[in-house]
């Protein structure tokens, strides 16, 4: 995956980041994308007013205008012509301030949202000027969005703004290639997706990216998410808002354990990311949920309440792809390996794929997939009721820096195709187990190994190739390597010797 060399979104952030100064990385962030998101509306709408300037009889001014063809209207002192003549303006923090109150005040959808703390006096004027001429190219003019300019900047910027948070990073964003890992396989065509935790909105972006580039039709899928971190809430409904895509986020921030905004929804795709292993989720206060089918979560770990959280949520037809924490797989504590052990027997349990490690920004803790069928011989795709599919994708990946991992392409589509072609897609060819990656096991195995999910339990070992080179000739080429190095060894040796003699220090 190319997320780590995009050119010019690179450039972008490290001049962006040099203006950061001594300002936190979390709040810096809003300051950044609160900006880009005024930028785009901005260009799209003043790319609209010039249309209308040339057209006979038609209004620039006539709001409706734009309503129609789908572009927000900006009121006259919130167009980036009037933020960037007045940049140098010490006043510049209360502009902002006005023009995103004036846009929320036009434009429904974005009630709300927008940040409103740019006059704050921690906030350094001349910096807030230089981020504004920083962004003097298009990213909302029709061609930017056919590129989908501002899209990439935006993600980019997230992605590093996940990497400077550390640890609080994880909570907006999950690495692009674990999400797109998860559309690949689960393939939302049509239907309902939901994330019950939905950060800035990836799990969304990925699914509609994924529509496109297998030319279906982007209102094809209807998205509903939550999620309970105001500000994080904010992020997500800017960054669908910027590429277009309706949303049913709910009208405010909420937990979706004590404030579940979809009571009635079941989804035909379930995508997430749970923060791991939470201790804190308040399970204490609702040991009588009716979410909990398959028996009361612990109230310590929050991981197997997300689970039948979603799987209460799903569709007599719906498949549910999300990331946990490797514990999960194996946890032996009496309420987890119960409720695991039920999951298994009922058959909900399709898929589990261990990850490599250092592939987030907020940990450093191995995860692993999961993915939950209600209907395990739908119409069209092979009977694999009392299997599951374990792949063990841990040497996967490749390092894009010093600290972390990204899964590759054809990683992505090495699992996706194993996955497909298990389920009896097609096109995807025959299945087969590959020692040491993928193994169909069978539910009495897996009842066997006491409901332990871990891959590597059941791939086992793979083939490490023959040596064909004869033990004498491997000998004789070995000691001569290592003679060899002896011969360098005290040649260095020697070396050290004269060089520290030189300087008077013989030993």
């Amino acid at each position: 995956m190319a997320t780590a060399n995009l050119g010019f979104e690179e450039k972008l952030w490290s001049m962006a980041d040099k203006l950061r100064g001594s300002m936190d990385a979390a709040e810096y962030k809003h300051v950044v994308l609160g900006l880009l998101f005024l930028k785009y509306v901005s260009d799209a709408f003043e790319e609209k007013y010039e249309v209308l300037k040339n057209e006979p009889y038609a209004d620039p001014e006539d709001r409706d205008e734009y309503v129609a063809a789908n572009i927000f209207w900006v009121p006259k002192d919130a167009r980036w012509s009037h933020i960037k003549n007045n940049a140098k303006k010490p006043e510049i923090g209360q502009i902002i301030d006005q023009a995103m109150i004036d846009i929320e005040k036009e434009n429904a959808s974005l009630k709300g949202v927008l940040p409103k703390d740019y006059a704050r006096p921690a906030l350094d004027k001349t910096r807030l000027g230089e981020v504004i001429d920083l962004f003097s190219f298009k990213v909302g003019d029709e061609d930017s969005r056919s590129k989908d300019v501002l899209g990439r900047v935006y993600e980019y910027f997230l992605s590093k703004f996940a990497s400077a948070e550390g640890k609080n990073g994880g909570e907006f964003y999950t690495p692009n290639s674990v999400v797109r890992l998860l559309v690949e396989m689960i393939e939302p065509f049509k239907g309902r997706v939901y994330d019950p935790c939905c950060g800035s909105g990836g799990m969304f972006v990925q699914s509609e990216k994924f529509v496109e580039e297998h030319q279906g039709k982007l209102g094809d899928i209807a998205v509903y998410g939550q999620e309970s971190n105001p500000t994080t809430w904010k992020l997500c409904k800017m960054n669908l808002a910027i590429r277009g895509i309706d949303s049913n986020l709910g009208e405010h921030h909420a937990d979706t354990f004590h404030n579940d905004l979809h009571k009635n929804l079941k989804a035909d795709y379930i995508l997430a990311n749970p923060p791991f292993n939470i201790s804190d989720w308040g399970g204490d206060r609702l040991t009588d949920d009716a979410r909990w089918t398959y028996g009361i979560p612990p109230a310590g770990n929050a991981n197997y309440a997300w689970i039948q959280h979603m799987v209460n949520k799903l569709a007599p037809s719906g498949v549910a792809g999300f990331v946990l924490a490797n514990g999960s797989m194996s946890t032996s504590t009496t309420a987890e390996l119960d409720i695991r052990s039920k999951l298994v027997n009922t058959d909900l349990v399709d898929c589990i794929v261990t990850l490599p490690g250092q592939l987030f920004y907020s940990t450093q803790i191995p995860v692993c997939l999961w993915f939950m069928a209600k209907n395990k011989a739908p119409r069209g795709l092979r009977d694999r009721r009392g299997e599951i599919l374990f792949i063990d994708a841990r040497k996967m990946g490749q390092m894009v820096d010093r600290t972390h991992r990204d899964l590759t392409l054809k990683d992505i589509k090495k699992i996706a195709d194993t996955y497909h072609t298990w389920r009896g897609q097609a096109e995807a060819g025959a299945y087969e187990d590959v020692k040491g990656f993928c193994k169909a096991a069978k539910l009495v195995e897996v009842q066997e190994h006491e409901y332990i999910l871990t891959p590597g339990r059941y791939v086992g070992i793979e083939d490490v190739e023959e040596d064909s080179e004869p033990f004498e000739d491997k000998m004789a080429r070995l000691t001569s390597e290592l003679a060899e190095q002896f011969a360098k060894s005290r040649h260095l040796e020697d070396e050290i010797r004269k060089r520290l003699g030189g300087i008077g220090f013989e030993f």
